[in-house]
């Protein structure tokens, strides 16, 4: 990497910084400010980087020196607003002045850091320091293996190579559709670290930050249901140690990706709950929501739900009244806008927590905990409402505009190309379902659930899955019935190991089932003071289930599908979990004293949580520790295993001969390549080897081409062929006189001399 590379590198590393002190909420009673600050500082990166790449490259300027002046300017202008809300934030002493420098700012944060540790309990620790610890391995993970998924060495980073390549946007002749049919979101964001670099060494991070951002959402979710820094602690837990988070977050998948996306989409949505909507925060829920479409389209089954949840809360407040800066108003002048007390805070003290705001004193804290939505507020008068309604229209009309402006320049050039904004028929028709009639979608769900939850006892995998297939035949329904059975594939499968495709979560799972049962039935429960908050947001995560098992067909790795509906499950699990623990020497409602068998119950009830925690944290280390294909010990660790044989692990047997066969097409001279190649199969390890000694890729041209307006190249005007999979289909491409040579599933065939 040259020293230009490291420093554009770090350009998002001062960025989100820089936006996050711009953009934190200057309310007294926000929720969690930090953490909302870096969810708006990471949406504004995030649509960023999305239209910079969208704009220089109809400009066909997707070069380094053009996405440098952008970093640039971006920077420059994040760290001018920086300075600027301090200015303003000094002026108004409302923060520490300007002048304190960034030493005394510094120390100030490890001050906080180090009081919040102090007040925290034992257990509160153990939570943190179990994320904590996943969190930095997965970082040393990412940072040293090489890129290794499947579906990265087939279409994820050859689109990336194509753009670099030609420079621009534009769709280019292939047999694998999905390099230009599947929405590029995440691949947008590596664009930019290959344009850095010159490589894919970073390419893990960002899965990894998405990740990151994951936890600090639902913490964030957590504590606007009412959750305490308990809550919000066993929030992250659960989701932090399922296999697949800790498994994705070292890849280059984009499942972790457009989950934090939907999660941003979540926060900010639940804002509008408790106070009306500026453009600011609109602009930010159409520029999330946007990102979750350009990055993977089923992440929308999620944030429909959440925007009319959204939708419905800024309506209630509309005719209600709500907490915004004129509710702020009515307060100071004694107005009741907030609704009865918040009986959380009255029992602060039994779940440890200290008394003052989240991220001054401790994260979570009484300040932390969301307020009910304007309960008890005096009704607005008709013509109010009227403009209360409008507003509300309006703000959901610009965030879909917005989300369009990001989405749209790629779903444009999907139906330019293919008539349709979704693609070709064999995209439409293979993954969504085909069949909707109930029977159907009850087989589809109970399938998608139990690979769910699959565990390694095979007995209990083997009994399940044959009753779900009786009772669907007894329901009239072929369990596998190809209007909802992806491609070829025969249910069941096992799916309990760790690997980053396919594992399972029965652990999570299993808590958040409970969580949102809990949640619908008993919300007063979980969480007193948000009750309907929780309720509202509950039934958002059960719609979401249920339209995902209506919509998407099962297959094996669907459980990488579901990961955006597990990511805004986990607050659920985390505040029953914590009201659970918080009830634990309380006596039964309605009992005088408590009978004996109630503590007993809890005692059982509490025994088993603990239990599933302590088996989430080791299923979370084993899949750090042996997961698959990246793991810390064993054979293909990312300690004792090579660079080549790394990106390999999934098909050893293919690295010799990848290798064999680049070495003899660049042993001839050939500049301009013909590939030949099947829907499936990998691409990316021909940009990497077909390098020149300065690292400038080859010249790849593709000889079939499944996109009907973008004819192959013609084989005679290549210098060489390099063939996967088929040596049938590579034998009728290659021109007469040419020899070819094949080995295992690598073919090639050279230009005859002279």
């Amino acid at each position: 990497m040259s020293a230009a590379g490291s420093l554009l590198v770090a350009a998002p590393l001062v960025a989100v910084p820089s936006l996050a002190v711009a953009l934190r909420p200057a309310g007294p009673d926000t929720v969690a400010p930090l953490r909302l600050a870096v969810v708006r500082a990471a949406v504004v990166t995030g649509a960023f980087a999305l239209l910079t790449v969208e704009l220089l490259g109809a400009l066909r300027l997707l070069t380094l020196p053009a996405f440098a002046v952008a970093w640039l300017v971006f920077v420059a202008a994040t760290v001018a607003a920086a300075a600027w809300r301090r200015r303003v934030a000094a002026s108004t002493g409302t923060s520490a002045p300007t002048g304190s420098g960034v030493a005394r700012r510094l120390a100030a944060v490890r001050a906080r850091l180090a009081d919040r540790w102090r007040t925290a309990r034992r257990g509160e620790r153990l939570l943190a320091g179990t994320v904590g610890g996943l969190v930095l391995v997965e970082l040393l993970v990412a940072l040293l293996a090489e890129p290794n998924n499947f579906d990265s060495q087939t279409y994820h980073l050859p689109k990336v190579e194509h753009w670099v390549a030609q420079g621009g946007l534009e769709f280019w002749p292939t047999a694998i559709h999905r390099q230009v049919t599947i929405p590029p979101g995440a691949e947008y964001l590596l664009l930019h670290l290959r344009l850095f670099t010159g490589g894919d060494a970073l390419y893990n991070l960002v899965q990894w930050a998405a990740g990151v951002g994951c936890l600090l959402a639902v913490a964030r979710i957590a504590a606007q249901l009412g959750g305490g820094r308990r809550a919000q602690l066993l929030t992250a837990f659960v989701l932090g140690t399922t296999p697949m988070v800790a498994l994705q977050a070292t890849s280059t998948q984009t499942d972790l990706v457009c989950a934090a996306w939907v999660a941003c989409v979540a926060t900010l949505a639940l804002d509008g709950l408790r106070r009306r909507a500026g453009v600011g925060t609109l602009l930010l829920l159409g520029a999330a929501t946007g990102l979750t479409a350009v990055t993977k389209t089923s992440g929308l089954i999620g944030v429909g739900p959440l925007l009319l949840l959204w939708g419905i809360g800024q309506l209630r407040l509309a005719y209600v009244g709500g907490t915004g800066r004129g509710a702020d108003r009515d307060r100071r002048a004694g107005a009741r806008v907030d609704g009865p007390a918040r009986p959380a805070l009255v029992g602060a003290g039994r779940v440890g927590l200290p008394a003052g705001g989240a991220d001054r004193a401790a994260p979570g804290g009484a300040d932390d905990v969301a307020r009910p939505t304007a309960d008890g507020g005096a009704p607005r008068a008709p013509g109010s409402r009227a403009g209360g309604v409008a507003r509300t229209v309006a703000g959901s009309v610009l965030v879909v505009l917005v989300a369009l402006l990001v989405v749209g320049p790629f779903l444009a050039r999907v139906q330019a190309e293919f008539g349709h904004p979704l693609g070709p028929p064999r995209l439409r028709e293979s993954i969504p379902m085909e069949r909707h009639d109930p029977p159907s979608v009850l087989v589809n769900a109970l399938r998608i659930g139990h690979t769910a939850l699959d565990t390694p006892l095979a007995p209990v995998r083997a009994g399940t899955a044959e009753a779900i297939m009786a009772g669907a035949r007894a329901i009239g329904v072929d369990p596998q019935d190809r209007a909802i059975t992806f491609g070829r594939e025969t249910f069941p499968v096992p799916s309990w190991y760790p690997d980053e495709d396919r594992v399972a979560f029965p652990l999570a799972g299993t808590l958040a089932l409970v969580g949102a049962v809990l949640a619908l039935a008993r919300p007063t429960r979980v969480s007193p003071a948000s009750a309907g908050a929780l309720r509202g947001y509950a039934t958002v995560v059960v719609t979401a289930v249920a339209l995902h098992t209506a919509m998407i067909k099962w297959q094996p790795w669907g459980n990488r599908l579901l990961l955006y509906a597990l990511v805004l499950a986990a607050p659920l699990a985390g505040l029953w979990l914590d009201s659970l623990l918080r009830r634990r020497l309380a006596p039964e409602p309605g009992s005088e004293g408590g009978s004996s068998s109630a503590p007993g119950r809890r005692s059982v009830a509490v025994g088993l949580a603990v239990a599933m925690l302590a088996g989430s944290a080791l299923a979370g280390v084993l899949a750090l520790s042996y997961g698959f294909p990246r793991r810390l010990v064993g054979a293909g660790s990312v300690f004792t295993t090579s660079e080549w044989d790394t990106r390999f692990l999934r098909r050893p047997q293919w690295a010799d001969e990848f290798r064999a066969a680049a070495d003899a097409v660049r042993a001839s001279g050939a500049r301009r390549i013909g590939l030949v190649q099947q829907n499936d199969n990998w691409e990316y390890p021909w940009w990497l080897l077909l390098r020149d000694a300065d690292g400038r890729p080859p010249e790849l041209v593709a000889l079939q081409s499944v996109l009907p307006d973008r004819p192959p190249a013609d084989p005679a005007s290549t210098d060489a062929i390099v063939c996967t999979g088929s040596r049938k289909v590579c034998a009728d491409l290659v021109p007469a006189g040419w020899t070819l040579a094949w080995r295992g599933y690598v073919g090639y065939a050279l230009l005859p001399p002279g």
